[in-house]
């Protein structure tokens, strides 16, 4: 599947969130995991999710779609959506659990359907 270009974010947003906010939210938990033993599936999903966000990440990380340049809120939303049905359903599950919920936990707050930031 490939969704059209997606255009650059407005107003310098990623989802709902200043691009400011998503970088560091990135960098802080890069840090945290700073190497491969310390990453666990659930940041790996989280870090994954924040590049893809960002613009730096294709395909997405759930669906596999591909968009050209950074996805806008309701490519970031449907993405965060199929998070929930993997989640949901284990006979569609492709990808580790922990890693989808990664994935899920920075899209919903990228997308600001939660206002925890993993």
């Amino acid at each position: 599947m490939r969704f059209p270009s997606a255009e650059p974010h407005k107003e310098q947003t990623v989802g709902t969130r200043s691009l400011a906010e998503v970088e560091e939210a990135f960098h802080a938990l890069e840090a945290v995991g700073a190497g491969p033993a310390q990453q666990t599936q659930l940041s790996r999903g989280a870090l994954t999710g924040y590049l893809w966000a960002l613009g730096r990440g294709d395909p997405a990380p759930v669906t596999g779609a591909s968009c050209e340049g950074a996805p806008d809120l309701p490519l970031l939303t449907a993405e965060a959506d199929a998070a929930v049905v993997q989640l949901a359903d284990a006979t569609q599950r492709t990808i580790p659990r922990d890693y989808i919920q990664g994935v899920h936990d920075a899209l919903a707050w990228v997308c600001g359907h939660s206002d925890l930031r993993p």
